[in-house]
């Protein structure tokens, strides 16, 4: 049994990766599921979709590894977070479709609680700021608006889950209703503080505590899954948010240090340690795990758009038909220019979170060409990181740029230029590693931790391996300039809000 089982339940497709003990990956499976969107800003999920290409695709990366139920020691899971399912606590059926995390349909109820002076309390329990994005308005609109949901839910025949949790419960046949802290802290209606759920916090949010999940390590027992699902018991003994599962498989244990995942949007998560950092900077405060009890912690800043706006480069003005040729087009790009795009396409995230303003591009001339337009979109990922750096940095003093360490994963770190330029921006090395499926590792290496079949942490992050580290070359004059032109590009954004 010397092999992981990794379950990567994301938002428009589940993966699932075989490790082997040395965390190389003996095989893969991916499969898409559709996207629902039946109103503006509203995006939802069947959560049978989730459930059965999540078992399609393990099924399939068996196969294709040639291993059974014998040689898994454990299964781990990973999942998009923040996003809803409530189900029937007797037959597993869900009464609504899954609302995903980026879904709006909550912002009326957000600004009540606002309104109602709430944020200051739910700030200071959760870490979290009030919005659409996190679960427990989510679960407030669906008792609401579906027929005889609340009474139901009063009585307990309804529960609650993040897609984790909804996955154990099918897993387990309906025998296990549990989730680990890194999930939990992302619903409103969880004290990071005390590690539990927040009766006033329940109160506020109306949601009864019945419905909840158990709460657990992110390195644990959870249950066995049924055993005619995969030819034979397997058990569950790892859990955590997509985040915070590439913030393990980065090995990034030590305070200070730094994981970017690139992908459509960007996540930046500093490791703060056992004390939670109160952010003055609209930063969140969360859990990155919890092992053994203790709880760590971390700040975290969202970028609402990274990769897309290479998609955009591609999809919507043509100027490429691959992401991989950005980087060479950007190096035609002319040195004279200063274009920047404030890819504010939804709004923009930490540390402005306004979602009334969009993008602009600023600095065009008449020479300005497909190489240009390019050079800015890579940079726009870069000068929103050193805007999340800066901020992490200002809200923890310990953070000097001497210690923070950034590792890098997602599509975008694949792109030499933009770690480059990023390395630069930042005045820091930024580290790529030789495996960049952190968020599916982060997840074996969590059920492999309590199987026995992966080291303490100190022992894993030995095993971390760098691939390329980008080193600063830019001339500090340069870079000023740069982040000076950046700083008037986003004000020039946010004042279109007020107009």
């Amino acid at each position: 049994m010397s092999h992981v089982l990794a379950i990567d339940q994301g938002t428009t497709s589940s993966r699932a990766i075989v490790f082997r003990a040395d965390i190389s990956i003996a095989a893969s499976a991916q499969q898409e599921f559709p996207q629902h969107f039946p109103a503006s800003g509203w995006v939802e999920h069947e959560p049978e979709d989730i459930w059965t290409s999540t078992v399609a695709t393990c099924r399939a990366a068996l196969d294709k590894a040639g291993l059974t139920a014998k040689d898994i020691a454990a299964i781990g899971i990973t999942n998009q977070r923040e996003t809803t399912v409530v189900w029937d606590r007797v037959t597993g059926q869900a009464i609504h479709r899954a609302i995903v995390w980026q879904d709006r349909r909550t912002a009326e109820i957000c600004a009540q609680l606002k309104a109602d002076g709430h944020e200051p309390l739910i700030s200071a329990k959760t870490g979290l700021i009030i919005d659409p994005y996190f679960s427990g308005t989510k679960v407030a609109w669906i008792l609401d608006h579906v027929p005889g949901a609340r009474a139901r839910a009063e009585r307990g025949e309804l529960v609650f889950g993040t897609v984790d949790c909804y996955l154990l419960w099918r897993l387990t046949g309906g025998r296990v209703h549990a989730t680990d802290a890194t999930n939990a802290s992302r619903t409103l209606m969880f004290d990071i503080h005390t590690g539990q759920w927040d009766d006033e916090l329940l109160k506020i949010l109306r949601v009864p505590r019945a419905m909840l999940p158990e709460v657990k390590d992110s390195s644990a027992h959870f249950g066995d899954c049924e055993p005619a699902l995969f030819g034979g018991a397997i058990a569950v003994a790892g859990i955590a948010g997509d985040q915070q599962a590439a913030t393990i498989g980065q090995a990034c244990f030590a305070p200070g240090m730094m994981k970017s995942t690139y992908g459509t949007g960007c996540f930046a998560l500093l490791n703060t340690g056992t004390t939670p950092v109160a952010s003055k900077n609209k930063l969140l405060t969360t859990i990155a795990y919890q092992l053994g009890g203790v709880r760590s912690y971390a700040l975290e800043g969202s970028i609402f758009v990274a990769g897309s706006a290479v998609q955009w480069l591609r999809d919507g003005l043509g100027l490429i038909k691959t992401a991989a040729e950005t980087g060479p087009l950007a190096d035609q790009s002319d040195s004279m220019q200063s274009v920047y795009l404030v890819p504010a396409f939804v709004g923009l995230g930490a540390p402005y979170w306004n979602p009334r303003v969009r993008g602009a591009l600023f600095g065009l001339t008449r020479n300005t060409g497909p190489a240009e337009i390019a050079h800015a979109v890579l940079e726009s990922v870069c000068y929103q990181t050193f805007d999340l750096w800066a901020a992490m940095r200002a809200d923890w003093p310990e953070a000097s740029a001497a210690t923070i360490v950034l590792r890098v994963d997602g599509g975008m770190a694949a792109s030499d230029w933009t770690m480059q330029r990023l390395a630069d921006l930042l005045d820091a090395p930024v580290d790529r590693p030789v495996i960049q499926e952190t968020t599916a590792l982060g997840a074996a290496y969590l059920a492999g931790l309590h199987a026995g079949v992966y080291p303490e942490p100190q022992k894993f992050a030995d095993n971390w391996r760098l691939e390329t580290r980008f080193r600063p070359h830019m001339s500090e004059a340069t870079r000023t300039r740069k982040l000076k032109g950046w700083a008037s590009a986003v004000k020039g954004v946010l004042a279109s809000d007020e107009g």
